[in-house]
């Protein structure tokens, strides 16, 4: 099959090589570039736990002043393969699900214990933060990257990807969805997409797609990518 990624590389450099390894095509179209933002000064020993729904979210804070013991949420195995990376020792995963991710601290942490605090990107598509304010915990968000959309793509690239379009196609987010869908409007795309198959993290990122036809959607969270093959 011919499969097509579109996350930045080095997120999915390893996806490249597993799937290349299975006998699949695989083609990269990164919709997304990450960029690290300044945030203001944290005293994190006033916090005990902190809370990731990404990867980034790990990548670009800055650890120096941060207990590896704290207890740490992740929305899933992504994101907590990256904080144990950094050193965080208690890490609780949700299995790629942000609401799944609220039930897990509301189950393993008492608002009367302390103070959250919860990193994230700019553009967020559930605001964990204010649920969990409305089941009495403090919690501060802050903001240590966004989110870009790439415009230039090769033009023998655009020209190779019309001649086959993949059968596979996975979106990773909202933002994602929405660069996906201007790439598709600028090359003119939009009726050839019938014969694949659109995989999307969570029903607002396909929702944002749904005005192409596609012949047929699956919802997945990470980790799950070659599972999908196997669906299809």
């Amino acid at each position: 099959m011919h499969i097509l990624l579109t996350r930045p590389l080095e997120d999915c450099s390893e996806m490249i090589l597993k799937f290349r390894s299975l006998g699949h095509q695989v083609s990269h179209l990164p919709l997304i570039n990450i960029e690290p933002l300044n945030y203001e000064e944290i005293k994190f020993s006033d916090y005990k736990v902190i809370i990731f729904t990404s990867a980034n979210a790990v990548k670009f804070l800055d650890f120096k002043d941060i207990d590896k013991k704290l207890l740490c949420f992740c929305v899933g195995s992504a994101t907590e393969k990256k904080a144990r990376s950094v050193g965080f020792q208690n890490v609780i995963s949700a299995e790629g699900n942000v609401n799944n991710l609220k039930e897990l601290v509301l189950q393993n942490f008492d608002p009367k214990d302390g103070k959250l605090i919860y990193v994230s990107g700019e553009i967020i598509s559930y605001d964990l933060d204010q649920q969990l304010l409305k089941e009495g915990y403090s919690i501060k968000r802050i903001i240590n990257y966004k989110t870009n959309y790439n415009k230039k793509f090769d033009e023998n690239f655009v020209k190779e990807l019309k001649l086959k379009i993949p059968d596979i196609v996975y979106i990773y987010s909202q933002n994602s969805a929405s660069s996906f869908l201007s790439f598709i409007k600028i090359h003119q795309f939009e009726s050839l997409w019938m014969n694949t198959n659109l995989m999307c993290i969570g029903e607002k990122s396909s929702s944002i797609l749904n005005e192409i036809k596609w012949k047929k959607i699956f919802l997945f969270n990470p980790g799950e990518e070659e599972f999908l093959l196997y669906k299809i």
